[in-house]
């Protein structure tokens, strides 16, 4: 097994993820091609008491991969496999291989897909554990939900060792699956393969998963900041609220349509929408005209249209529209789960902070993506991720690159962040309007008192009663904490 250490030419590429924020000073990477070489990592940084952290993809927003204190990390990235598994019944997929080699694999080979999220560079490994989500999420649920059996590295015992589960009735390893479908990463161990087969799909390649869209519609329209009153922005935003409540149902005709608001600062010049429908739909173009009509409606603007394309989906799968990557900046995001539409102080918060402000950073944008649907479909302790019953997800994010910029940028996320959510202490708290935070949008904020002054833990803005029997499972699976960080799930 390869593992490099300090004053090999590799070293600084591999002691950092996607968030240049974060640097860590690992006395060695691991980079395993197999299971036992993961066993054989655990092993060794455990015998020697080195603090372990993994890496898949690289995209962990906060710093639970590159800590202060990391002695060792083993990063899974040569672990790329894709395969079809006769013996379960699944399609194999190996912890660091990215999503848009998934998507590719699956298409090609056998014509289904995964319903996960629409930037190719992530890793498998941390998506699928934090329950990913993506635009074919409202049509087929989260890609955890077709989860089917997981292999786990846990140092529950004197030595690592490899553990199987799947969600057949009575594995008594059971809860490591139920655990790997939404309590994101480095609370149990190191996953090294999972294996996909839907709820109710066949036991053969081209049934086990859902078939893959054969074409989709893409849109982009934009309305210019300079065109926009506080009264128009208030009646956008509550139409594009108030669509998603009134379409959110699981078996719904607009299962197949996803979108994304995506609200940037005034000195941007612009905001937008970005659309997906699934082109096999009855009406399908129409029921996107429809859509577009619904959250232009009484607004005054008319937005000017940017694209808008019939496309193959696995080209659409890549269309910048919904996607971009940077791994040369630094990062920080938030995220907000909601119930129901915005309400009138949210509106007012939202439009105060992204026009009475000369903070020009291109990057900032909230991103409120249209969520619900077949996502809806199961009860809140059927998986590990609690969400099951929001409308949208927001995703708050700004980046730069010059270090002493950082409490600039940082102060100001913040501050807006904490100005849309002034009435239940800062966050996103669970109740009628808003239903917490997503694990893989980590952030280290919602532990600090001094920025969540709600009352309500990080642990339960991200799952909410689930978390007690995740305590449950940390204590059979991890009893020494051999895995841990800012947010893991911590021992009884």
């Amino acid at each position: 097994m390869v593992a490099v250490e300090e004053g090999d030419h590799r070293y600084p590429s591999l002691t950092r993820g996607q968030n240049q924020r974060w640097v860590s000073t690992p006395n060695r990477v691991y980079l395993p091609s197999s299971t036992e070489e993961v066993v054989a990592a655990v092993d060794d940084a455990v015998t020697e008491g080195l603090p372990l952290s993994v890496r898949s993809g690289g995209h962990c927003y906060e710093n639970f991969v590159d800590r202060p204190d990391t002695g060792a990390i083993v990063d899974a990235s040569q672990m790329e496999g894709i395969r079809w598994d006769d013996r379960m019944g699944a399609v194999e997929v190996e912890a660091g291989a990215t999503l848009g080699d998934v998507y590719y694999t699956l298409l090609k080979r056998w014509g289904t897909t995964l319903p996960g999220g629409s930037c190719y560079t992530v890793g498998a490994g941390g998506h699928v554990l934090g329950a990913g989500y993506g635009p074919l999420s409202r049509q087929h649920g989260l890609i955890s939900d077709h989860l089917y059996a997981v292999e786990v590295v846990v140092a529950d015992a004197g030595r690592a060792r490899a553990v199987v589960a799947t969600r057949e009735r009575g594995d008594p390893n059971g809860d490591l699956l139920w655990a790997h479908t939404g309590a994101g990463g480095g609370s149990f161990g190191i996953v090294t393969r999972y294996w996909f087969r839907s709820r109710g799909g066949g036991r053969r390649p081209g049934t086990a998963l859902p078939t893959a869209p054969r074409e989709v519609w893409v849109h982009r329209s934009e309305w210019s900041w300079s065109d926009m009153t506080a009264e128009k922005f208030a009646r956008l935003m509550r139409n594009y609220g108030t669509w998603l409540e009134n379409h959110s149902s699981p078996d719904g005709r607009y299962a197949g349509l996803f979108s994304r608001l995506e609200l940037t600062t005034r000195p941007s010049g612009a905001f937008h929408l970005v659309v997906q429908m699934d082109a096999a739909a009855r009406g399908a173009e129409q029921l996107l005209t429809e859509f577009l009509d619904a959250v232009n409606e009484g607004v005054g603007v008319e937005p000017t249209v940017t694209d808008h394309r019939r496309l193959p989906w696995l080209h659409a799968s890549g269309w910048p529209g919904m996607w971009m990557s940077n791994p040369t900046d630094r990062y920080k995001y938030k995220s907000s789960y909601h119930r129901r539409g915005f309400t009138e102080s949210q509106i007012a918060a939202f439009y105060k902070q992204l026009t009475e402000t000369d903070y020009t950073q291109p990057p900032f944008v909230v991103s409120i993506a249209s969520y619900g649907a077949r996502i809806n479909a199961l009860e809140s302790g059927a998986t590990a991720h609690p969400h099951r019953d929001s409308v949208m997800l927001l995703l708050w994010g700004t980046a730069w690159q010059d270090a002493a910029e950082d409490d600039r940028h940082l102060s100001w996320h913040r501050e807006f962040y904490r100005a849309v959510y002034a009435d239940t202490g800062g966050v996103p708290v669970p109740n009628a309007d808003t239903d917490g935070c997503f694990i893989n949008y980590c952030d280290a904020d919602l532990g600090d008192e001094d920025l969540n002054t709600s009352g309500t833990p990080w642990h339960e803005l991200y799952f909410k009663d689930n978390y007690a029997r995740l305590r449950r499972v940390k204590k059979r699976w991890d009893p020494r904490d051999a895995f841990h960080h800012a947010q893991s799930v911590r021992l009884p």
